[in-house]
């Protein structure tokens, strides 16, 4: 979404439980990144025994076995006549002859003779052989059949999977010691990360698989469209293709008909101090275009009461990812310094002067570093009821006077009435309380003012340059190296779909769904889904630390979660998938146009939720993605068909696979409602305490394990922040410990039971491969440093390791000793 926020968007998964994140744009198109079908094509290579029989000529021959006919030695003389003492043999008629008739030839035809006889034991042995060794290899030749030999499963599609599974495994690593790199060594090293990315793994495979499905339903003529919304679907992707390079011809014009329109850019020289106000301007740029600055906003679900929408305003307006890149300049310097040139490119490309423009960017990083200043880390926001602060507009103004709050909102909402007495939820009071200072330093003299413009207006410039020309787009390589270590090279083709996937993903759902998502997929997902809630509440009694009553209410809770699999109904339904895109135009040459009518066309949406009753049905991801997540104030779990497929899920799997892939997913996502931020939410959605207190201090006691175990975890020089990632580490353990033991509880068929060709491993052992190789990644050093930095989520090898290490299930699978890596002594354990 291009709302100038993604406030209080809880996804829990990926890139999210992906990973995938979110990062900073560049860093998600990762992800285009960022998530092929995990299919590894394996060469398999038959070792061949070969008999090597050494022929030698000997000088002296000689019979020296114990068997031998022969008493003694024979020697023969220059003319053959033997020449020992005692050397008895009996002739028969034939062969005196043969002696008498050999002793007729001259030498040369005895040479000759020889030589045939010779070549006539050759061909008689090597038949020998070549029939000896047919028959061998025929013994090793692996027959793939329809069906199962009596021991192992051997029909292609388990053939296929675990040729793909050894191919992953490196087997000189003791998997005790280092799980994460026993079922990914192999396949790391070969797949090598991509030029022009800046990671690789398993999600970003099966998401090129994806990307190309829709390529290809995307190239079909425009009569082969189901509907209106699919026929602009497609027209945004020709605009993106551009096959008449319309982008190119007009440069810079596009976005300097945009600042023209915006009241102009100081940067560029198109500006006029004396008639500039803020106010003005972000009613402009902000309620206007759809673009930030300053702060974060949106109409979402009310936290206290989620059958409401409301207002709801956070800090943001930083252009770099995390706060560190401004702060910690010993560190962060490259960045920094890529920073500058990028907006100096920019500005030059928009006709400004270099130095004038290096000038006044630099200020321009100034003021984000201030911002960065006071803006509150991540870590120190996971308490959900101390962020959240209900006050009227009236509130506000006292709070953040720097613009007037019912002027900005009545502005941006046009329909509807605004006044002082309108509520809204302020996620970072003090933040606005020290934006304020910061604004109203700044406007108080002529060089401030025109440094807010030229922020303001910079936030517009560098979110719409990927809708320009080469020049343009070229310009944030160098940014985009310091920052995840990768220019970016991807295929125009694959960089549309994406985007036009991210504009109309539902349109574009529709098209993929009727590809690929299978009828019966749904219903087996949604046996699993019931299975590992059965079995993530039948641990519940177990846990000792949970009093009685906030059992029973947990319980409630986890019964009470709803699901949502594959995709929304409306999109196969023509005139309602029509509706949805009613009001957004679309041309196929007007690219940089259809993204500013796309922003626009967002915002409207969002606003026209404020004072409706609140849709809990909605999907915030569309049925491409690859990834899943829960959002607490609809207390729901949502899995999209992209992530329906292999290596996460596949009909003809084997349940172990399937549990240890898909099945932990749906744990993790079921999890994230009772974790750190999820627990403050009930089983209606509302935020409110619902925990016996007791209960819930030894609740942050565990948790806090949690944090100082994943504190220790080290990657690339790096320790991972146990606190900013303490949701997602909850999730990971609690999934995999439900999932497990609802694979354990699951009915399974015989060919359930079969083991894999191939894998000397039990089921219960090719479960944990099965979840461990769904992580298999290669990263850059700087992708890395801003996943530790910024991501919510550990590094893929601690999802890997740090849930193993903490199930006794898996030690006793792997027969790990205790105190080994895989099994240290002391655990952690919430769920």
């Amino acid at each position: 979404m291009r709302l100038n926020i993604g406030i209080r968007l809880r996804r829990t998964l990926g890139n999210d439980f992906a990973a995938r994140q979110t990062i900073f744009n560049c860093y998600y198109n990762y992800t285009r990144r960022n998530f092929n079908t995990f299919k590894s094509t394996r060469e398999s290579a038959s070792v061949r025994a070969r008999s090597t029989r050494t022929k030698m000529t000997r000088y002296k021959q000689a019979f020296e076995d114990e068997d031998s006919s022969s008493i003694g030695s024979v020697a023969l003389n220059s003319e053959g006549i033997s020449t020992s003492a005692t050397h008895i043999k009996y002739y028969s008629p034939g062969v005196l002859q043969g002696a008498i008739m050999w002793r007729a030839r001259s030498p040369m035809e005895k040479c000759l003779f020889i030589v045939c006889a010779g070549l006539l034991l050759m061909v008689v042995v090597l038949s020998i052989i070549i029939s000896s060794k047919n028959s061998w290899d025929d013994a090793q030749i692996f027959h793939v059949s329809n069906g199962e030999d009596g021991a192992h499963c051997l029909t292609e599609h388990c053939v296929t999977v675990a040729a793909s599974i050894i191919n992953s495994i490196d087997n000189s690593v003791n998997p005790c010691d280092d799980f994460y790199e026993y079922a990914c060594g192999g396949w790391i090293k070969k797949n090598p990360i991509p030029d022009g990315k800046s990671m690789w793994g398993t999600f970003g495979k099966l998401e090129q698989e994806n990307q190309l499905i829709l390529k290809n339903v995307l190239e079909k003529p425009l009569n082969e469209m189901k509907s209106e919304a699919e026929r602009k679907a497609k027209l945004y992707y020709i605009s993106c293709m551009d096959p008449d390079e319309t982008i190119e011809v007009l440069g810079a014009k596009p976005m300097l008909n945009l600042l023209n329109d915006t009241g102009g850019w100081n940067i560029t020289g198109h500006f006029n101090i004396s008639s500039w106000s803020l106010q003005n301007t972000m009613h402009i740029l902000q309620n206007k275009y759809n673009m930030g600055g300053l702060f974060s906003w949106a109409v979402s679900e009310d936290d206290r009461n989620s059958t409401r929408y409301i207002i709801q305003v956070d800090q943001g307006g930083l252009t770099l990812p995390t706060i560190d890149n401004y702060l910690n300049k010993t560190e962060h310097g490259k960045v920094l310094a890529a920073y500058l040139d990028y907006m100096t490119q920019i500005g030059v490309l928009l006709g400004g002067e270099e130095n004038s423009t290096r000038k006044q960017v630099q200020a321009v990083i100034e003021f984000e570093t201030e911002l960065a200043q006071i803006t509150i880390p991540q870590e120190e926001r996971r308490d959900e009821e101390k962020l959240y602060n209900l006050m009227s507009l009236s509130d506000l103004q006292k709070l953040a006077p720097f613009i007037s709050w019912v002027e900005y909102f009545q502005n941006a909402t046009v329909n509807k009435k605004i006044t002082s007495k309108v509520k809204i939820v302020n996620y970072a009071p003090q933040y606005f309380k020290e934006l304020t200072k910061l604004v109203i330093q700044y406007n108080k003299t002529t060089e401030g003012k025109i440094v807010l413009n030229n922020y303001l207006v910079w936030q517009t410039v560098r979110s719409l340059t990927a809708y320009l020309s080469k020049p343009f787009r070229d310009a944030y390589k160098g940014l985009r190296k310091a920052l995840i270590g990768s220019e970016g090279r991807e295929e125009q083709w694959r960089y549309c779909v994406t985007d036009a996937n991210n504009v109309m993903g539902f349109a574009i759902g529709a098209m993929f769904v009727r590809e690929v998502f299978h009828g019966k997929s749904k219903p087996m997902a949604e046996e699993m889904i019931n299975e590992i809630r059965k079995a993530f509440t039948r641990n519940l009694k177990n846990l000792t630390w949970m009093d009685a009553e906030t059992r029973e209410s947990a319980e409630a809770k986890a019964n009470a979660i709803t699901d949502m699999i594959g995709f929304p109904n409306f999109i196969l339904n023509a005139t309602e998938l029509d509706e949805r895109y009613e009001d957004l135009l679309i041309s196929k040459d007007e690219y940089f146009l259809n993204n500013i009518r796309v922003n626009q066309y967002t915002l409207r949406r969002n606003l026209e939720k404020l004072d409706q009753v609140a849709n809990k049905t909605t999907w915030i991801m569309t049925p491409p993605t690859v990834n899943a997540y829960y959002t607490p104030t609809k207390n729901q779990i949502v899995f999209p068909a992209g992530i329906l497929q292999s290596p996460f899920y596949d009909m003809e799997n084997p349940s172990s696979l399937n549990f240890g892939g898909m099945g932990v997913v749906m744990g993790h996502e079921l999890t994230h409602a009772f974790d750190d931020q999820g627990s403050e939410y009930d089983l209606h959605g509302n935020l409110h305490q619902w925990w016996n207190n007791a209960t819930i201090e030894r609740f942050k006691n565990r948790t806090e394990c949690f944090v100082e175990q994943y504190n220790d975890f080290e990657i690339q020089g790096r320790h991972v922040n146990g606190k900013q990632t303490l949701g997602e580490n909850i999730a990971d353990n609690g999934g995999l410990k439900a999932a497990y033991h609802a694979y354990l509880s699951t009915p399974k068929s015989h060919k359930d039971q079969m083991p894999l060709p191939g894998l000397n491993l039990t089921h219960r052992q090719l479960f944990f491969l099965s979840f461990a190789q769904v992580w298999c990644s290669a990263v850059t050093s700087e992708t890395m440093g801003l996943q530790i930095e910024k991501d919510t989520h550990c590094p893929a090898k601690y999802r890997v390791i740090g849930p193993l290490s903490n199930l006794n299930e898996f030690s006793t699978e792997f027969n790990c000793p205790k105190g080994s890596r895989m099994n240290p002594i002391s655990k952690c354990e919430v769920w």
